[in-house]
């Protein structure tokens, strides 16, 4: 492959818009002054319609669908009562702009902090201190943090992803030196991705975090609130009947199901299953299909299984997507599970994208563990 295998964009993303979009992303730049002012709804419409037909690159949509949906996540949850409808001036480009995307018209992890950076150091790393956010809901260290250790964690994945592809065809052609090196390099990236993780708390609050970062990226699918879902007005394929999406999760990163499917790690089938493969519906189609080539090409484990000098790295890379997931869970409890609901805007006991997360959380690190070989 001509560049490293990474679910970030080959190119760094478009910061804004051309001209003909420029009231949409003047608003947008103002987005976190207009949500304390209270004053997004009444913004949102009187902008003159979005020019899709403007639309041109792969970038320009996917800086569209960020716009977009920022702008919907704002508009449903930055007011007092949650609306039963978005406004056709922003669900009709939305549900247009998401089609030709091939994920939903929400916010998903994609437009959250896939496509959501820039570096500050064109020449340096994606990697925290050189990377900052193109788009926020309310700003400030804790939101900023709180995705860029994401798209970090991104960019330190890069060579797992790398040793996932060499992995799958170092077994098919009975290459036991290049599988051993894959394995290692798959190792090597998992700490860095770990020790990425762990930084979290550098600058992101777990109270702020809960109050101020989270409330935004809720859906309307398995939220209290909305147990219906939103109109999208004017949207024809939708025929004005409430639609339900759930919202923004580190979930619809293809990471660690990818490294699942390479490892041969199963989820058990149950609800939690069934949840795991609705978060593909949100990753970008080529993430999605990357995730299925893995998950079905490899025989990595019964390869390991009957070459016991393999076992001692396999299980190193068990341990350290265990070691991922058990920091997930803690982080999970510390962030949410933890902290004082005083609005039913923000349970603690669902997760964004609408789950009992505690629960599926411990599953998913006891699932991982059973495979140790």
């Amino acid at each position: 492959m001509a560049h490293p295998i990474c679910f970030l964009p080959e190119h760094d993303p478009l910061e804004s818009l051309p001209t003909p979009f420029s009231a949409w992303e003047e608003t947008a730049k103002n987005l976190p002054k207009l949500l304390v002012a209270s004053q997004f709804q009444k913004k949102l419409e009187e902008l003159p319609l979005f020019p899709i037909d403007k639309l041109q690159t792969a970038a320009e949509y996917e800086r569209a669908m960020q716009i977009l949906s920022y702008f919907g996540h704002a508009y449903v949850w930055g007011q007092k009562n949650v609306p039963e409808s978005i406004p056709e001036v922003l669900a009709k480009p939305w549900y247009i702009v998401a089609k030709h995307l091939g994920r939903p018209p929400v916010l998903s992890y994609a437009s959250y902090a896939l496509t959501n950076w820039k570096r500050i150091d064109r020449a340096g790393p994606i990697d925290l201190g050189n990377i900052v956010l193109i788009q926020n809901f309310l700003g400030g260290i804790d939101e900023e943090w709180f995705i860029l250790v994401h798209i970090a964690i991104e960019s330190k994945a890069s060579p797992a992803l790398v040793g996932c592809v060499e992995a799958i065809s170092a077994v098919q052609n009975k290459d036991h030196q290049s599988l051993l090196q894959a394995l290692q390099k798959i190792k090597g990236s998992l700490e860095a991705v770990c020790t990425t993780l762990k930084r979290m708390p550098e600058h992101c609050d777990p109270y702020i975090y809960y109050n101020r970062v989270r409330p935004y990226i809720h859906g309307w699918k398995d939220h209290p609130l909305i147990p219906k879902g939103l109109i999208y007005k004017g949207v024809q394929a939708y025929s004005e009947k409430p639609q339900q999406f759930r919202g923004e999760t580190g979930a619809q990163s293809s990471i660690i199901p990818t490294l699942d499917g390479l490892l041969g790690i199963k989820h058990s089938q149950n609800e939690l299953y069934h949840y795991l493969q609705e978060m593909r519906e949100y990753m970008p189609p080529k993430d999605r299909e990357f995730v299925s080539y893995v998950e079905n090409t490899s025989l990595v484990r019964p390869f390991v299984q009957a070459n016991p000098k393999f076992h001692e790295i396999y299980n190193e890379c068990i341990s350290l997507v265990n070691r991922f997931r058990q920091t997930h869970l803690s982080f999970a409890a510390a962030y949410v599970h933890k902290q004082h609901q005083d609005s039913a805007n923000n349970p603690t006991a669902v997760g964004t994208g609408g789950t009992p997360f505690m629960e599926y959380l411990k599953k998913h690190k006891e699932e991982t563990e059973s495979f140790l070989l």
